[in-house]
Order: C-alpha cells, then structure tokens, then sequence
C-alpha cells in the first residue's frame, strides 16, 4: 500500500494518491490531470477510480479530464447529482483497490454529499480516513456553501455535527486524517498549518470535536465565518456540471501579445493582472494594472477580489512564468485569459509606452511620517491579525472588503497602506491606483517590520 499527499501550496488544497497492487485511486483531483497520470505510469500503476469527496467550490476538479484520459469513474457519496458521467454510491458502500478498501462514510454538513473515504489496509484495520472538507486538522468544513440545497446554514451546522459525532469520532484514535484542505483556505476558518494528523490527537486539539451539545457546536461552528470569495458559487456549479479541457484554456490564455494588442484587449474590457512581486511592480507598471503577485496566494486572492469570473483577463508575468499563470487561473474557474505582453515590462518600456510607479516607505521612515496630520495609515490584514496587535489609532480596512470601503475614501488624501508582510498591501494599492487615487504608498515589510519601530502600538 502506498499513499502520497499531493499538496499545492497556492490552493491551500491536497489530493491524494492511493495505490496497491498496480492499482491506483486518486481523491479530489486538481484540474490539470498529467501529474497523475505520469505517476501512475511511473509506479507502473493504472488508475482504477477517482473519488471526490464533494462538490468543491474553490478549485476546479479535474474529474472529468482525467475520468476521459484513463477511463477510470469518478465516485462520489450519496445524493451527487452531476451533469456528467458519475457514480453516486451508497454510505457504507466498499471499493476494492489491489489488497486494501475504501469504504464511502457519507458526512452531510459542509454539503449534502459531502463523503470520507475510509481506508481499510490489507489486514483489515481502519487505517486513515480522508476527510474532504469534514475535518480539517484544528477545524471543520464551514456549512454555508452548499449550493441549491434547500438548507440553512444552520441546518447543514447540525448535520456536521451528527456526522463527526456518528461516523468519524467512532473509528480508532489512531486513524489518520487526510483533510482537503490547510491553513490558508477559505473553507474553514481556523485550519492549521499542519496537513495530516491522527484522529486522537485531533480530539484533544480540534475546537471543534470538543465534548459540547449540538447547539453549542452550531454556534461555535457559525461564529466568524467570512464572506465565501465570489467565485466559490461559480466552481462549485462547474464541479457539479463540469467544466472546459484545461488544455484548450491553457491554449486560449498562453498567446503572446504585442503592447498594441494588450492595448486592444484592456480598452473592450478585458482586466489587466500583473503577476510580478510586490517590489518590481511598484518600480514601474502599465497604467490600470492590478497586482495580484504569483508568489503569494495567487489563485486564493484572485477570486476574492476579481468579482467577474467570466471577465476576459490578459496578464504579466515574468518571463518563463506565463504557462504557470495561465494554469493557476483555470484551477479557480477563470478561464477567459486571452493572453500575456510578450517579453514582459521591458517590452512595454522599449516601445514607449507609459509606465506609472507606486511610492514606497520603510517602516522606520514612516515613524516621522506618521506624525504629519495629513498621513492616514490604513490595515489592510484581516481582523483577526489587526487584534492580534496592530498600530494605535489605525484603521482596520480588510484587503476582502475593498469593494466596500474603497468607494468611501477621499481621493484628495494621503493613504499608506501596509499588511502583515507586504504582498496585500501593494495588491491594495494596485487596485486603489486603478480606480484614481494618485495618493497611496506602501509601507515595506509591513506590520512585521512596523511592530520593530517605536511607533505606538495596541
């Protein structure tokens, strides 16, 4: 027997790799299917099933894809009715896979399919049990994001906790919980960095396998859950009816453009995403550009702040890097990319073209600067960051809620913007530049280097 985490950073997401005998399974694939298949190949494997756990909304899966290259059917658990070629099996259902099973657990709460697969090794012991997004390591799956279900959330609240207390903390404490998620996903709110554990330990630790009433968990799990990212509904829905070959988008969005034809694409309403860091964009950049850097969250921030999923998107990327972003926008659902500025910024700055820059303070400069009556310091860090410790008399202006409080500020005032480490905060200023605020800079090193200065603090 042998498994393997597939886990990608970006997404905050794990798949799985199962494999026994020569035969393999993979759970809750990303959408782009070649690095299963080149597994399985190299461990001269085939495919025999691929599992999904639930309905996903912040990724696209890439069931379909690989269920048409391998020929292998995607199972789900009870009450997964898709717009494609699935199997829909019963709770308690088994899966033969070489010498091991994988018994179907239907755990209803994150969404109404929403399953866990038990694995039951050669000598038939309940070996790990992955979860989906019915456990997390320290959290569970936030029961507000089942699309069309008919159920509050309160209503899926209370099927989680029937479900974690009914099928999951009945199997042994030394079970291993493969979740689909970690710290960093929307999916939950208090994940931890760690992306595997035992199912004991888990008892011990996770708030939410605490010893408490139905209600009480129903509260605990609804209190301070945020706004779902805009996209979530939209990935969900392709998940369930499935979505576009990947390899034709790839194809669509890796086309190289002239600084003309980049032009051309902007002004008929196509947004223009620069992928590069946070200090190379401030250096220098296309007027109207927003900065959503690869190196960070990309896909995560992407959603939350393109409202627009069907809005086309051409992009810049540093050179080599272009296929990469074009992948990372279709895992999320974004599948209008028309292409990228061939050779990048110095082919933009070579053919004349104007280049605007976002000035920036280090945060030992900003100790005389924040004295100036007209300098008005803005948080950009989500609220649980800002009353870990923040700047005294700053306003908290979570980077998801710009939308909201971005349409609020005076144009005519000096805005400097910081986050914890410093990508949110030029993302922030990005967006504010594209809208007309000419007076924005960005404080480098962000709350990390600010909390280190002798600025006053709470």
């Amino acid at each position: 027997m042998y498994i393997e985490q597939l886990y990608t950073g970006c997404l905050a997401e794990a798949a799985y790799y199962i494999e026994s005998e020569g035969e393999a399974a993979i759970i809750d694939p990303l959408r782009e299917t070649e690095p299963y298949i080149k597994k399985a190949a190299k461990r001269n494997s085939k495919i025999k099933y691929i599992f999904e756990t639930h309905f996903h909304a912040d990724f696209v899966s890439g069931h379909v894809d690989l269920s048409s290259k391998t020929g292998a059917p995607i199972v789900y658990g009870p009450h997964a009715e898709t717009g494609f070629k699935s199997y829909s099996a019963k709770d308690g259902e088994e899966f033969q896979l070489g010498k091991i099973k994988i018994r179907v657990l239907h755990t209803p709460g994150h969404t109404l399919e929403s399953s866990t697969f038990l694995l039951i090794d050669e000598t038939g012991k309940e070996k790990a049990i992955f979860t989906g997004d019915t456990l997390f390591i320290g959290d569970v799956g936030r029961p507000d994001l089942a699309i069309d279900s008919g159920h509050t959330k309160e209503d899926l609240a209370g099927l989680l906790y029937d479900s974690l207390h009914q099928k999951i903390l009945t199997l042994p404490d030394n079970v291993i919980v493969y979740p689909a998620h970690g710290a960093g996903s929307a999916c939950g709110k208090n994940m931890s960095k760690e992306t595997t554990d035992t199912l004991g330990h888990q008892k011990q630790v996770n708030y939410a396998l605490k010893n408490m009433s139905k209600q009480e968990f129903i509260k605990e799990v609804l209190e301070g859950i945020l706004p779902a990212p805009v996209y979530f509904p939209f990935n969900a829905q392709m998940n369930k009816e499935g979505s576009a070959n990947i390899e034709e988008v790839k194809k669509q969005g890796s086309h190289a453009l002239s600084p003309e034809q980049l032009q051309s694409y902007v002004e008929h309403g196509a947004l223009l995403l620069d992928t590069r860091k946070a200090e190379d964009f401030h250096k220098g950049f296309i007027p109207g550009a927003v900065n959503i850097g690869l190196e960070g969250q990309f896909a995560p921030w992407v959603g939350a702040l393109i409202r627009d999923i069907l809005q086309p998107i051409v992009f810049i990327a540093d050179q080599g890097m272009e296929e990469e972003v074009v992948t990372r926008l279709a895992r999320v659902g974004y599948d209008h990319t028309m292409g990228y500025l061939k050779g990048g910024m110095e082919t933009w700055v070579k053919a004349g073209k104007p280049v605007e820059k976002i000035a920036a303070v280090t945060a030992h400069e900003m100790e005389s600067i924040a004295g100036n009556s007209d300098a008005i310091i803005i948080d950009v860090r989500r609220k649980s960051e800002y009353d870990a410790g923040h700047l005294k008399g700053v306003a908290n202006l979570p980077l998801d809620d710009i939308d909201e409080w971005g349409s609020e500020l005076d144009k005519n005032k000096n805005y400097y913007i910081h986050c914890g480490g410093g990508y949110r905060s030029m993302v922030t200023a990005s967006i504010l530049k594209s809208r007309g605020f000419e007076k924005v800079t960005d404080i480098l090193g962000g709350y990390a280097t600010l909390k280190e200065t002798n600025l006053p603090k709470e």
